[in-house]
């Protein structure tokens, strides 16, 4: 009888990592993962279809973005990503950066020469300021400027160097269009840190911002040719041929902490995952910890968040004729004298060529616009009906242009808990999060509750995120192969 040879012992599978949320910070964490094939991945997403925020529509024939439009393209991690899935020929930056700013009855040219919204000599909002508020700036050399030794609200940073003024028709707009909140609440800190490293140095902020750093050729916004929900439905489609599991429609409901590794519950059914990467925005980051990881649950309800609407409006080509610039920013006190519902409009044919482009489905053509609602505490367009926010969308439209509009064709997007608000201590509650996410083990969250609300923000909190898996999985499945 021959001799029977034993089979080799059989490998043990790779460690499985679920990934909760297929926004760009869940997709990236993903694509981190996969790089190597240390891994199997499994990204689970609420919604129909992956992007978070990265969404785009077609309006009167013309296809737009209708969530995020762009990134900041000099910090690297956003524009990197993009090469890095193949979509370097599609990079596209702004035709045009000029924007306005709404004064009580006109419109101003956004004054150059700022840093968010503070002037780098008083020189530039001379006759955008009265000449009281431009004095005042002017004097904030010869004020007392101890260090800041502890996080403050942007508002009371800037007001006590060059005068409410200047927070309330510069720096609220600004803070605006990026947070959708109020100074008075944000933190310096997290909002505007090349302020806050001025700030804990102490002396005068003009003469610390005077400088510009040097001038670079390279430019400042990015966007993607077809618009920004290009980069993660690719990703996503990368990522299936990299052998990760992209599921949509597929909310998790549940998380359970087991000693070698975690319980993943969805309507269908459960899994067990080896790590898990949450990926959502904050509310429901802390309604899936809120059992495993009580005291990571209580820091995440803690923070705020602003609910955005975006109506997209399609208009006869001739209606927007001879406008130029990007768009206009509606400072909250020139909203509240003059009946305004939006806080910015964007020009969408005039800022993108790949927009203004696009000829529409009317003869004479078709020219698109956007119109922002809604910023911190303010819930009246996010619970109104799409004819509601259209019709206020196109009066507001109509009065800052100086032109009557009438839409052919509209799409209205409500972007609930879109964007959290960095309030006065925010980055000390990260830190207190990431302690207790770390604690409970093999569990690891990113958003844009953390570092940022930028795409490179949310990008380098996604690699953060997901070396930390790698560190904590790979020594484990090291010793069970040796």
């Amino acid at each position: 009888m021959a001799e029977l040879t034993p089979a080799p012992p059989r490998p043990r599978a790779l460690p499985h990592v679920v990934v909760v949320g297929a926004g760009i910070s869940g997709l990236t964490a993903a694509w981190e993962l996969t790089r190597s094939g240390e891994f199997t991945v499994e990204v689970l997403e609420a919604a129909d279809v992956v992007g978070g925020v990265l969404q785009r529509a077609e309006v009167g024939g013309v296809v737009l973005d209708v969530g995020a439009e762009s990134m900041l393209a000099r910090r690297p991690e956003g524009v990197d990503l993009v090469r890095d899935a193949g979509l370097a020929d599609a990079l596209v930056h702004p035709a045009t950066a000029r924007a306005s700013v709404r004064s009580p009855g006109r419109l101003d040219p956004l004054p150059s020469g700022t840093l968010m919204g503070v002037p780098r000599s008083a020189d530039a909002v001379e006759g955008f300021l009265a000449p009281a508020e431009v004095a005042r700036v002017r004097a904030e050399p010869d004020l007392p400027a101890p260090p800041l030794t502890e996080d403050v609200a942007v508002a009371d940073y800037v007001a006590a160097r060059v005068g409410q003024a200047v927070v309330d028709r510069l720096v609220e707009p600004l803070l605006g269009g990026v947070y959708a909140g109020h100074a008075a609440q944000l933190s310096l800190r997290a909002t505007v840190p090349a302020l806050w490293q001025h700030a804990v140095r102490g002396g005068s902020l003009l003469h610390a911002i005077a400088e510009p750093p040097a001038a670079s050729s390279a430019p400042v916004f990015a966007g993607l040719r077809g618009g920004l929900a290009t980069l993660p439905r690719t990703l996503a489609e990368r990522l299936r041929e990299r052998g990760a599991v992209v599921a949509t429609s597929t909310p998790v409901t549940r998380l359970e902490r087991r000693p070698d590794g975690w319980l993943v519950d969805t309507a269908r059914c459960s899994r067990h995952a080896d790590a898990v990467v949450v990926a959502v925005p904050a509310p429901a980051a802390a309604r899936l910890l809120a059992e495993p990881v009580p005291a990571a649950a209580a820091e995440l309800r803690g923070v705020e968040t602003a609910s955005v609407v975006i109506a997209a409006l399609a208009v006869p080509a001739g209606e927007l004729s001879g406008l130029t610039g990007s768009g206009l920013l509606v400072p909250p006190a020139v909203a509240a004298v003059e009946g305004l519902r939006a806080k910015a409009l964007t020009l969408s044919g005039n800022k993108w060529d790949w927009v203004g482009d696009q000829r529409g489905d009317r003869p004479g053509g078709t020219a698109v616009l956007r119109v922002s609602l809604g910023r911190a505490g303010e819930t009246e367009a996010l619970g109104a009906e799409d004819a509601d926010v259209v019709r206020w969308a196109t009066a507001d439209a109509s009065r800052l242009l100086g032109r009557d509009l009438h839409p052919v064709e509209h799409a209205v997007v409500r972007w609930v808990d879109g964007l959290p608000q960095y309030a006065v201590g925010h980055l000390d509650r990260v830190e207190r999060l990431r302690a207790a996410v770390g604690a409970a083990g093999r569990l690891a969250v990113c958003g844009s509750v953390l570092d940022g609300v930028g795409i490179p923000a949310c990008v380098g909190a996604a690699r953060r995120a997901a070396a930390q898996v790698r560190a904590e999985l790979a020594p484990a499945w090291g010793r069970m192969r040796a």
